[in-house]
């Protein structure tokens, strides 16, 4: 499994339109969507996944009032469930052989984070419709994992947390040893790094891409709480405990990087995972969530210098985030390949 920061032909996008994903705050979540694909489509494809022609319409609608480059984005016809592609869409693998990149995906069980949410058929179906459909070859993953939940360096490292991964309501038959030997086969893994709880509001049980974040094969950037009063305060510090003894495959210390955490985001009494980490890398730029607080900027200032080749822009995140996800939770990168294997 490739690092995000290595060559990409596309990002894909599940285009919204559950409206009880963002109960009675729908309207503005397709125009968050267009920007995000504006920002990807200026080094890029990106790649929609729609039920039919009248929903591809309507998102070409917004993304033209968007001023995208509509000759970089193409629809596809996978009709899902909801939206939250990082979890339901393929995950790629890259063979470098005589100097030519192949490319196959990994098609995972998906249960909608321990079957929280029905229905979940058709997003279960979207890896192996895409396969299908690039004609690329598919591997089972052979039990239940979402993107969201692993971080790979591309050089033999994985970042995950016991919180998701272990918890009984994804892969119950299997041990921790179990599920780590399925990661090394399948992502050609050669150690993993176990992170505990996630943040607060998360539905997920504690995604990594929530809270933590390989920026480098030796450099991770991960969220701190600062105030003791905070709900993520105690979990965010037992997990920078836990980072700042890992190692490489070498036995060397990592490189840890502290992002701030934004100002409490809440909506109708419940409090949101809103965190910086949710970024996207692409081939130009890190495409970042905020959240109308004064923390925006610093958090932005950090990621520009550890991406000092890429453009770092901010997209208000505040209302896409009711839906308890944001910007990485609604994208998933395609690696650039020489062929397709």
């Amino acid at each position: 499994m490739p690092a995000e920061w290595e060559p990409q032909e596309a990002v894909w996008l599940s285009w919204p339109h559950r409206l009880a994903t963002w109960p009675g705050k729908f309207d503005p979540v397709p125009r968050i969507y267009a920007e995000i694909a504006r920002h990807i489509a200026d080094s890029e494809l990106v790649r929609i996944n729609v039920a039919d022609e009248g929903m591809a319409a309507a998102a070409r609608q917004a993304l033209a009032d968007a001023h995208v480059n509509l000759s970089r984005v193409h629809f596809h016809f996978h009709p899902t469930n909801d939206t939250w592609v990082r979890d339901h869409g393929p995950i790629y693998l890259i063979r470098e052989q005589e100097g030519v990149r192949t490319r196959a995906l990994i098609n995972w069980k998906y249960n909608a984070w321990g079957n929280k949410y029905h229905p979940y058929n058709l997003d279960d179906a979207v890896p192996q419709r895409i396969g299908e459909e690039f004609d690329e070859m598919i591997f089972s993953g052979g039990m239940v994992l979402e993107g969201g939940s692993i971080d790979v360096n591309g050089a033999g490292l994985l970042l995950t947390s016991e919180s998701c991964l272990l918890n009984p309501n994804r892969n119950p038959q299997l041990s921790r040893e179990q599920i780590e030997q399925r990661l090394r086969e399948m992502l050609a893994v050669q150690k993993v790094l176990w992170l505990g709880e996630g943040i607060a509001g998360d539905d997920t049980d504690g995604h990594v891409d929530d809270m933590t974040r390989f920026v480098s094969q030796r450099t991770i950037v991960t969220v701190v709480e600062e105030d003791p009063s905070d709900v993520n305060y105690h979990a965010l510090q037992e997990n920078l405990k836990r980072l700042q003894k890992m190692t490489d495959l070498e036995g060397r210390p990592l490189e840890i990087v502290q992002l701030p955490m934004p100002d409490a985001v809440e909506h109708e009494g419940h409090r949101l995972p809103a965190s910086y980490a949710n970024f996207l890398i692409t081939n130009g730029k890190v495409i970042v969530p905020i959240y109308r607080s004064p923390r925006d900027a610093s958090a932005l200032e950090i990621l520009q210098s550890l991406f000092p080749d890429r453009e770092v822009v901010g997209i208000d995140c505040t209302d896409l985030v009711w839906g308890l996800g944001s910007i990485h939770c609604v994208t998933q990168q395609q690696p650039a390949a020489d062929l397709d294997c």
